[in-house]
């Protein structure tokens, strides 16, 4: 197995928890409220991607990232942090984090060769589920969230940041 998958692998795991921790987040705060089961969805999803590349790790022996106790904190802030704002920020805050993951999942399935065509059809799948969260967010009135270009555009930095740390580390 090549360094690159081992550090797609990586990052996707570490990534999957920082989602999964970020619905949590947001269930805590709006959990009981009208978008609870739309946010349960979600959360049901990421924690079915993290599963996935949880056995990953295992199964081909890849080094998680050492930064899990970060983002274990750091997604549930995110999450509530951005629901104690509202919906409308919390489904900015998916809109931001959804785009962001589509790109990176969309350059990892271009670079994986047809040997690792099983890794790339799983995120494929992972993908098109994030996109669908994309478009809930939106569906949701994101884009009617206070600040919306500069709450996405921060979000969309620490992300694209937390995806270039957690490579490596």
């Amino acid at each position: 197995m090549s360094d690159q998958v081992k550090r797609f692998i990586r990052v996707d795991h570490a990534g999957e928890y920082g989602a999964a921790r970020i619905y949590a987040g947001q269930l805590a705060v709006l959990g009981r409220g009208a978008h609870g089961p739309t946010l349960q969805h979600m959360k049901e999803q990421e924690q079915h991607h993290l599963d996935t590349f949880s056995r990953l790790i295992a199964e081909r022996r890849v080094r998680p990232t050492a930064l899990l106790p970060l983002w274990h904190i750091a997604g549930f802030a995110l999450g509530a942090a951005t629901a104690a704002l509202g919906s409308r920020a919390a489904m900015a805050c998916t809109v931001a984090v959804e785009e962001t993951i589509n790109d990176h999942y969309a350059a990892q399935e271009a670079a994986l060769d047809e040997d690792e065509a099983p890794l790339r059809a799983t995120i494929a799948e992972f993908r098109a589920e994030e996109l669908e969260h994309r478009d809930i967010g939106l569906a949701n009135e994101a884009e009617l969230a206070p600040a919306y270009k500069l709450l996405t555009a921060i979000i969309k930095t620490g992300c694209k940041a937390a995806i270039k740390i957690s490579e490596q580390i």
